[in-house]
């Protein structure tokens, strides 16, 4: 595809990024959110697991806190601070009322204008098959975006002082395969590095390359593909709704 990809908007202040386990994040946008912190926006992250499934050679009981740490690790490399976890179960995230609830709600609680979220499709494209974790939360959170600004839906929610949001004005998604927006990340590439290399235990547990190489690499190759369709600027890419 050759048709050039537009610029997120940038009239906004606050951002939630809601994903469904630890490095999520890492692998891509997180470039983007050390260029929105640049800016002076604010972004929170929210984990919908702790990635206690993720490591074959680790039990969940031992994986869940180290996973954990490694996003705080991760996240403080890009300037976010706010990073909470919900404590569904990993691999086996179910989409439903109840996630919709528990994400309406974070979003109640943080008033974001923007929501960042990860590829909610049934493919990466072609035929590589995405995760169900990644897609119940990632269409759990466009749904959640309405959800949370409707006062009979979920209004339970209220009575524990989490009055109705109406403010988000776009999702993006990131990683889909069918991104329409993009965010110059030229000055943000070796932190977002830095963040995904903090993910070692889970890295290590992945590939036999050298940590930082691998890193490198899949940050900064991602990033020139999609620079291909941003007027050669290294970005990360977006599949932008608005709201």
């Amino acid at each position: 595809m050759t048709e050039q990809l537009q610029a997120m908007p940038t009239d906004w202040q606050r951002a939630l990024a809601i994903v469904a386990h630890p490095d999520d994040l890492e692998y891509g946008a997180a470039a983007a959110v050390a260029a929105w912190g640049d800016e002076g926006k604010e972004i929170s992250y929210l984990l919908v697991t702790r990635g206690e499934a993720g490591i074959d050679s680790l039990d969940p009981v031992e994986a869940a806190p180290l996973r954990e740490q490694e996003q705080r690790a991760g996240a403080a490399v890009v300037g976010v601070t706010t990073v909470e976890f919900l404590d569904h179960r990993d691999g086996v995230i179910e989409y439903g009322p109840a996630l919709r609830r528990d994400l309406a709600g974070a979003i109640r609680r943080h008033r974001p204008e923007l929501v960042v979220t990860m590829n909610h499709h049934d493919t990466w494209g072609g035929t590589t098959w995405n995760t169900p974790d990644h897609r119940a939360v990632g269409r759990a959170t466009l749904d959640a975006a309405a959800d949370a600004g409707n006062r009979w839906i979920f209004p339970e929610l209220a009575d524990d002082g989490l009055l109705p949001w109406d403010g988000v004005r776009w999702v993006a998604v990131a990683a889909s395969p069918l991104p329409t927006h993009a965010v110059d990340v030229t000055g943000a590439l070796d932190r977002a590095v830095r963040s995904l290399l903090e993910h070692r235990t889970y890295i290590a547990a992945l590939t036999d390359e050298d940590p930082e190489s691998y890193c490198r690499a899949f940050v900064e190759q991602a990033a020139v593909e999609a620079g291909a369709r941003f007027g050669g600027r290294p970005a990360v890419t977006f599949e932008l709704f608005p709201c």
